[in-house]
């Protein structure tokens, strides 16, 4: 009796998609997390890119909204073209805004002191040796790794 194949199933895709950026600010050997309100959970700052801006453009925009702070993303991190501060890119659920598609920077800021924000509860720098107790995804702790491991700006 021969086998039959059935086709795998796949995961329904959501319908909306969305570009985003994530920001690791570095400042002094430590990264920036925030709690978020909605999500309940530490991640980097970051949001959306919106019509006509490059992943770059929105990673200073959303720092500065954000945070307060300007940041210096270090080139030279990947290929020929890679936008300077450009660490990783991954992508995930995020509820009813669908699926985003999201590209992760570091940055170099040359203060801890923040501007409060509506988007956050809480802020804390932490360190490589921190990020193993920190509530946070595992993709965050990931490329927060490899923002700490980054060059310098």
């Amino acid at each position: 009796m021969p086998l039959r194949s059935r086709p795998l199933a796949r995961p329904a895709t959501p319908e909306r998609r969305a570009f985003s950026v994530a920001v690791f600010c570095r400042n002094a050997g430590a990264l920036l997390l925030v709690k978020h309100r909605r999500l309940g959970t530490w991640l980097p700052v970051g949001g959306e890119i919106e019509p006509g801006e490059t992943p770059l453009e929105a990673a200073r925009r959303e720092l500065r909204e954000e945070t307060g702070l300007e940041g210096a993303f270090p080139g030279g991190l990947g290929v020929d073209g890679t936008p300077p501060g450009l660490v990783g890119y991954e992508e995930h659920l995020a509820g009813s805004k669908g699926l985003h598609l999201n590209f992760a920077f570091v940055a170099d800021v040359a203060s801890r002191t923040l501007v409060a924000c509506d988007e956050w509860e809480a802020a804390r720098w932490v360190t490589g040796s921190d990020l193993a107790s920190v509530e946070c995804p595992r993709n965050v702790r990931e490329l927060a790794l490899l923002a700490l491991a980054a060059p310098r700006s």
